[in-house]
């Protein structure tokens, strides 16, 4: 493997981490009673990720192929530990991973119709929203950048959140459609 090439695959594995681990730490979890032992078990998921990337196939779902491993590191952690037995049968284990899968999905799916829904809007709500999350500003603070009153740009910034939200459910049930 040439340097960029492996350059290229380990960006691309701390972006998939990235984006997985969340499920895969409420996995263990909800899987494993310590949680110190849990976090271990999350860093040897993490370790085992990193070693096995590339036996990974980017047509599946990383989350599902991360969320596999994990579960296999659970039941290693009980094996090895002794201590306990297994809390939740292996069918239960699965169940669970697939639920957050489905949920992971979803999320996703909102998060594209939000950023969809942004771009809908015109460039002062845009700026209006940049200000609030992304600079923290305060309506006074906003206010004072927009030459306006805190009143009124808490009343837009209102007014935006349930346009932003009823764009949201629109394109998600545009999505449920296809």
């Amino acid at each position: 493997m040439t340097d960029a090439s492996e350059l290229e695959a380990r960006q691309r594995l701390a972006h998939l981490w990235v984006e997985g681990e969340p499920a895969v730490r409420a996995f263990v979890f909800a899987s494993v009673s310590s949680f110190a032992d849990a976090e271990d078990v999350v860093q040897k998921v993490a370790l085992t990720v990193a070693r096995r990337f590339d036996e990974y196939d980017p047509e599946r779902s990383f989350e599902a192929w991360a969320l596999w491993l994990a579960k296999s590191r659970v039941i290693d952690h009980y094996r090895v530990s002794g201590r306990e037995k297994l809390v939740f049968s292996e069918q239960l284990m699965n169940q669970f991973a697939d639920s957050l899968i489905a949920r992971h999905s979803e999320q996703s799916a909102r998060a594209v119709a939000l950023e969809t829904c942004v771009e809908k809007l015109p460039d002062k709500s845009r700026r209006l929203l940049e200000l609030r999350y992304e600079d923290g500003a305060s309506a006074e603070a906003m206010a004072e950048t927009l030459h306006s009153t805190a009143g009124s740009v808490r009343v837009t910034l209102h007014r935006v959140r349930n346009l932003l939200a009823e764009c949201i459910q629109t394109e998600l049930r545009k999505e449920a459609q296809c």
